[in-house]
């Protein structure tokens, strides 16, 4: 817990998510009771906190919880991350269990659970759905990153992916040029800006099951999302829609190793149900 520079009454709490090392996964402040917070008082403790998402229980009813979500310089309809990170808070007092948390993107139901002592937690994302990425689209990403087509895996086309918040997914042709990410803050965020996007998901395939991302993030004020449980949902959506995969299958993704905060990200992909399920720790920094 973290006392706010901004007098608020309520603790700040901040979580590493997708992990059980504080010093890895993806950082999210956490708001257990921000009744009566304005959206700029929320927008400055996540400014104030500076990580990529910070996540305010607005209203609370049980298991039900009215969620918001804000990066340093606005609001976000859905975090995967915060939301694993909110779920473990509640659960670590006496509150978890079954959530149904009630975000701008929709319902998202959330279970937890403990894995040999460590608290974990399960979101099932909104319906999702996957779009063409059109070839200006595609071509500003590229340049705005520094790649070219040449650095693209043929197997694993563009597309926009959907679980909460639009995610375009690019597959790099190898480890490597997932791991030179050097690109254009500006540029890419003025085209994410223009087209909606969150992240982009960026991925190489190790094999069939395992995945490695990186997720830009310059319209949430950082370069780089450690750990993207949005992206991660809707990027089981894509591996289904496009026959990637063959469900019921889980994967995996490993995230921000480039960064020094390694993250793990399992994505369950049920061939019964529309939505997909994201599982992740969370431990108190």
């Amino acid at each position: 817990m973290v006392n706010s520079l901004l007098g608020l009454a309520a603790p700040v709490y901040r979580y590493a998510a997708f992990t059980d090392d504080p010093a890895a996964g993806n950082p999210a402040g956490v708001v257990l009771d921000a009744r009566g917070m304005a959206d700029d008082e929320m927008l400055a403790v996540a400014a104030e906190l500076g990580y990529s998402e910070s996540a305010f229980v607005t209203s609370s009813t049980g298991n039900d919880h009215d969620v918001r979500y804000f990066s340093p310089l606005a609001e976000v309809p859905f975090c995967g991350h915060a939301t694993i990170a909110t779920a473990v808070a509640l659960a670590e007092r006496g509150s978890g269990g079954r959530l149904a948390f009630h975000t701008r993107s929709g319902q998202v139901d959330v279970a937890t659970a403990d894995d040999a002592g460590h608290a974990t937690a399960t979101l099932t994302s909104v319906n999702p759905h996957v779009e063409e990425l059109d070839a200006a689209g595609l071509d500003e990403a590229l340049a705005s990153l520094g790649w070219t087509a040449g650095d693209l895996d043929p197997a694993l086309p563009p597309r926009v992916a959907y679980a909460g918040a639009f995610h375009p997914v690019l597959a790099a042709s190898t480890r490597q040029r997932l791991g030179e990410l050097e690109y254009d803050f500006e540029r890419l965020k003025g085209l994410m800006i223009e087209r909606d996007w969150t992240t982009l998901q960026l991925v190489w395939r190790e094999d069939e099951h395992l995945f490695h991302s990186r997720n830009p993030f310059p319209v949430g004020g950082v370069v780089e999302d450690p750990a993207t449980g949005a992206a991660a949902a809707a990027f089981g959506a894509y591996l289904r829609a496009l026959e990637l995969v063959k469900p019921p299958v889980t994967v995996t993704i490993h995230q921000g190793e480039d960064l020094g905060r390694p993250g793990l990200l399992t994505v369950h992909i049920p061939a019964d149900r529309a939505s997909i399920d994201v599982t992740g720790g969370a431990v108190q920094i």
